[in-house]
């Protein structure tokens, strides 16, 4: 296994990866261009489109989508479009069901504090529990439903309501891998959304599967190109305009807005994935079986490229990674109705033999780890040296004696000062101050 002398990523990441002469990774080459490009010039790259955009949306009420959910990149994302780009943007959620009550609070204050409409679509359990079995019996995947409609859904919005913008965070591929460069400003588009943001598989696939129709499977059909070409609708990523950092980011968020954090089975990011129960659990699990990898790799080699971590420092985070049974195992189980034996026989098989093998012991083991690849020339000609550190920020809980066990399907859709478990003081909506933001910030 070839990994990049770099930061941690292995040959095999499943958006593809180039490496140089140096060993060095496309994704680290590409991450190079945040502290090179002038970022003030993007901006005002971003703030051109903006313009144009009004053009098109003379008479209707919002001018702009944004995909939002309880974690993520949602509150800086709003953020930006609504108080630096002066917009007023439809706020659009997919709800997947695997929500935690802090990723539902979260959504709630989103929507508060930013004063936005927003519409969610909240299909049938049942619905989503089929999808759910029928792409992990075929695909071995247990989150093409939460992908699906996230990337879907919003699409779905902007051509119903005619809206042409639609604003997303970070372009993943290009932020992991190096897919594209800044410059380049690729855009959301069907063919992307199919071939890298659901493998390859789309909501067709899986009629059929489970007796699925394809009346059911609708709500995952992405609009039609004329559908899509009559209204002019764009997927603008942020990313390709402002130099993104998403830690830096989130605590921004964080002091200003109330954004709350947690801690994450498997990895040390307390920001990200706190909206679902699965993300940083049994779904990076299963990711870990299959690829040899998981979210604490993708996270640490985003601080490594921060300059917020060493390689050295990474792989030791990485090495205590081990291949025990996340805590949410049995409230998926239980939710989607396989037994432990049907689980581990669909998982279990889609194990790249490649990648793994047997011990003395009879337990699975990497046959090439990150961990034999901690030194050597290369790896010191081309290390960046740290210059802060990697700290994470863990919030109090605005309902501290919530027990986080079970799926939250829906609740509250605002937050404000006489709500269960809300706190005075911290910044949460209602008549509650919120605290000033500088655009020199960004």
């Amino acid at each position: 296994m070839q990994y990049c002398t770099r930061c941690l990523y292995p040959e095999n990441h499943p958006y593809g990866l180039i490496f140089d002469e140096d060993g060095v990774c496309s994704g680290c080459r590409v991450h190079e261009e945040k502290d090179i490009l002038n970022w003030s010039e993007r901006l005002n790259l971003l703030k051109n489109i903006v313009a144009e955009n009004k053009k098109y949306v003379s008479g209707n009420n919002f001018d702009c989508i944004v995909p939002v959910y309880g974690g993520g990149d949602s509150y800086f994302t709003v953020h930006v479009v609504k108080n630096i780009l002066k917009m007023n943007p439809l706020l659009v959620h997919y709800n997947s069901e695997f929500n935690t009550k802090m990723g539902i609070r979260n959504l709630a204050n989103l929507a508060t504090v930013f004063d936005c409409d927003m519409v969610t679509s909240t299909l049938a359990p049942s619905l989503l529990k089929r999808i759910t079995r029928a792409t992990m019996k075929k695909y071995g995947n247990m989150y093409w439903q939460v992908l699906a409609g996230r990337y879907t859904f919003p699409v779905q919005v902007a051509v119903k309501y005619r809206i042409p913008l639609i604003f997303w965070g970070v372009h993943p591929w290009s932020d992991q891998t190096g897919m594209f460069q800044h410059i380049n400003e690729v855009e959301m588009t069907e063919r992307c959304r199919k071939e890298h943001g659901l493998f390859g598989v789309s909501a067709e696939d899986i009629v059929g599967l489970e007796g699925l129709t394809r009346s059911e499977m609708q709500n995952f059909i992405y609009p039609y190109d004329n559908e899509i070409e009559a209204i002019g609708v764009r997927g603008i990523y942020l990313s390709n305009y402002i130099r993104w950092d998403s830690k830096k980011q989130h605590e921004q968020m964080i002091g200003l807005y109330g954004y709350e954090t947690n801690l994450q089975q498997r990895t040390f990011n307390t920001y990200e994935d706190i909206h679902c129960f699965h993300s940083a659990g049994i779904h990076d699990y299963l990711k870990y079986i299959k690829l040899g990898y998981g979210k604490i790799t993708d996270h640490a080699t985003r601080e490594i490229r921060l300059k917020r971590m060493t390689r050295a420092e990474g792989i030791n985070l990485v090495k205590n990674l081990k291949q025990q049974e996340p805590k949410d195992l049995e409230i998926f189980l239980n939710w989607v109705e396989f037994t432990r034996e049907e689980f581990k026989n669909l998982y279990w098989n889609r194990r790249d033999t490649n990648i793994w093998k047997k011990n003395k012991n009879e337990e699975w083991a990497l046959r090439d780890s990150i961990e034999n690849y901690k030194t050597g020339d290369l790896i010191e000609k081309v290390k960046l040296e740290k210059i802060e550190d990697c700290k994470f920020i863990l919030t109090e809980k605005a309902e501290p004696d919530d027990i986080e066990n079970k799926y939250l399907l829906m609740g509250r859709n605002y937050i404000n000062k006489d709500n269960y478990g809300a706190i005075k003081n911290t910044v949460k909506g209602g008549g509650m101050t919120k605290r000033k933001w500088k655009e020199s910030s960004l």
